[in-house]
C-alpha cells in the first residue's frame, strides 16, 4: 500500500461518525467495533439496540459503559473516559478507545452431561454410579465485568467459547450438589425438579462473578446401571410385599430354574433342598385345616403315651435404619439376607440371648456367609 492509499484509508475512516453494531449471528455474545487505529470522531453518534451494551476500553482499562439508546459521544457521556484521558475542558480531535458491543439477550438450549460417572454412597446398595445431563440458558447481566474477566482482546467472542468453560463448572457444582443431599438413590430421578433448582442456587454466584446470570437449570435425566435399577425395582417390592408369601415366590421360582438345569447336580441339589423347604411351606400352610382332626383323634406311639410337642421355631428379630423388625423365620431371614436387606453386620436378637449380636456373630446364621467346610478328621 502506497503513502496515498494510507492517507485515502485514514480520511475515509476518521469521518464515520457513527458507532453500531448488527448481529447477523445467533451466538456471538460479544464484538469489538473495528475502526482506523480505534480512533473515534468528536461528536460521533453511538448506537445501542436494544438486547446490547457497549463497553468502552482505554489502554485495557474498563472505561464507560452504554445500556440502549442513541448518544453523541462527548466528554459529558463520557465521564469515566473523559478522567482517564485528562480532559479538563473537553476534547476537539479524534479520540482513541476500544468499544465492545455485548449481546445481552437470553442463550437459551444449551447443552450440559457428566463426561464420567459421578461415585455416590448410599446405605443399602453401597458404592454407587449415576450420570445426568439437562439443559440451562444463562445472560450477560454485568458487560464490563464479563469483557475485563472473559472476552479480553478477543474482537468477536462466541457462544461456543464460553461453553466449556461453563460446562464445566456446572458439571463439578452438580457432583457437589447431589453428592451432599444424601438422598435414597432412587429420589435422584424423581426429584429432577427440585434438584434442579437447588443446582441453579447453588450455580448461580460463580456465573455471577465473571458477569454471568444463570436464568434457566434443568435436569432432564439422572441414569444408573440397568444392574442397580433391578435391585431397587426389587427392593422397592419388598417393602410392599408381605415376607412370608416372599419367600413361597422365591423359592418357586428357585425349583423353576433348578428344574430348567435338570443334567446339573448343582440343578438337582437345589431341586430337592427347595422341594424339601416347599413341602414344609405347604405342610405350614394345610396345619391349620389339619388341626383340629389331629386333636380329635391324638396318635399314640406305640407304648401308648403321648409324643412330646413339636418344638416351636425360632422367630428372630432384626434391625434396620435403627428400627426392630420382625420376628421372622430363619428362612425369612435368609431371603432378606440373599436380598440385600440385611447384611453381615445387621443387628440379630432371639430368645434366650443376652443382648443384641452381628449376624455374623450368631452361630446357626453364619451359614448365610458361605464357607461351611467341615474341619479335617482327627489323625
Amino acid at each position: 500500500m502506497d503513502i496515498f492509499s494510507k492517507i485515502k484509508e485514514k480520511l475515509s475512516n476518521e469521518f464515520i461518525d457513527i458507532v453500531e453494531w448488527l448481529d447477523y449471528t445467533d451466538d456471538t455474545i460479544a464484538h469489538r467495533f473495528e475502526r482506523y487505529q480505534n480512533e473515534i470522531k468528536n461528536g460521533a453518534k453511538l448506537i445501542v439496540r436494544e438486547g446490547q451494551t457497549a463497553v468502552f476500553v482505554n489502554e485495557g482499562q474498563l472505561a464507560d459503559v452504554f445500556t440502549p439508546g442513541t448518544y453523541d459521544l462527548t466528554t459529558q457521556n463520557l465521564p469515566i473516559l473523559s478522567t482517564l484521558k485528562g480532559w479538563k475542558y473537553g476534547f476537539n480531535s479524534p479520540f482513541k478507545a476500544e468499544v465492545y458491543f455485548v449481546n445481552t439477550h437470553l442463550f437459551t438450549d444449551e447443552k450440559w452431561g457428566t463426561k464420567n460417572p459421578i461415585t455416590l454412597s448410599d446405605d443399602r446398595f453401597g458404592l454407587v454410579e449415576i450420570r445426568a445431563f439437562g439443559t440451562y440458558a444463562f445472560k450477560i447481566a454485568d458487560a464490563g465485568k464479563f469483557i475485563v474477566d472473559i472476552v479480553g482482546t478477543d474482537n468477536n467472542f462466541t457462544n461456543f467459547e464460553i461453553n466449556e468453560h461453563l460446562k464445566s463448572l456446572i458439571a463439578t457444582r452438580f457432583t457437589d450438589t447431589v453428592g451432599e443431599a444424601n438422598l435414597p438413590i432412587e429420589l435422584y430421578a424423581a426429584n429432577t425438579s427440585e434438584l434442579s433448582e437447588t443446582c441453579k442456587e447453588v450455580m448461580h454466584p460463580e456465573f455471577m462473578s465473571v458477569g454471568i446470570s444463570l436464568e434457566k437449570f434443568y435436569i432432564e435425566n439422572v441414569s444408573m446401571p440397568e444392574d442397580l435399577k433391578k435391585e431397587i425395582f426389587e427392593y422397592s417390592r419388598i417393602d410392599k410385599l408381605d415376607l412370608d408369601k416372599l419367600t413361597k415366590f422365591k423359592t418357586a421360582k428357585a425349583i423353576e430354574a433348578a428344574a430348567a438345569n435338570e443334567g446339573g447336580t448343582a440343578g438337582a441339589g437345589m431341586g430337592m433342598g427347595m422341594g424339601f423347604v416347599l413341602a414344609q411351606q405347604m405342610g405350614g400352610m394345610m396345619s391349620p385345616q389339619m388341626g383340629g382332626q389331629q386333636q380329635a383323634q391324638p396318635q399314640m406311639n406305640q407304648g401308648g403315651m403321648m409324643p412330646p410337642p413339636i418344638p416351636a421355631a425360632v422367630q428372630y428379630f432384626y434391625a434396620v435404619n435403627g428400627a426392630q423388625q420382625g420376628p421372622v423365620s430363619f428362612e425369612q431371614l435368609k431371603a432378606l439376607f440373599a436380598n440385600r436387606t440385611i447384611n453381615k453386620e445387621s443387628l440379630i436378637w432371639k430368645q434366650g440371648m443376652t443382648g443384641w449380636a452381628a449376624l455374623q456373630e450368631v452361630e446357626e446364621l453364619k451359614s448365610f456367609l458361605g464357607g461351611n467346610t467341615p474341619p479335617p478328621l482327627p489323625v
